[in-house]
């Protein structure tokens, strides 16, 4: 069996391409590596912590920002309330 140039010309093709196939496949190996981490937190994980750490001060700052507000609008409606009494 004689192989012709035309087989010899798709064998090449198909090494090449499965060349690239392997080399995507390594870079995609080593970014979810990179991602998830490999024996240590990965970006991810790195990623999570300082969103937990912005929602705990969040839900603190909005407790005082509340705080805050309900002060201000006590004082004006006081102030609303008593300038009748201010006033003479």
């Amino acid at each position: 069996m004689a192989v012709t140039d035309r087989e010899l010309a798709l064998r090449a093709i198909d090494l090449e391409f499965a060349r690239d196939v392997l080399d995507k496949l390594v870079r995609l190996e080593t970014k979810m590596d990179t991602l998830i981490g490999n024996g240590q937190p990965g970006r991810i994980k790195l990623v999570e912590d300082k969103v937990a750490i912005l929602e705990k001060h969040d839900l603190r700052n909005s407790f005082y920002n509340r705080a805050v507000n309900a002060a201000i609008s006590a004082a004006i409606s006081i102030a609303i309330a008593l300038h009748k009494f201010w006033m003479k």
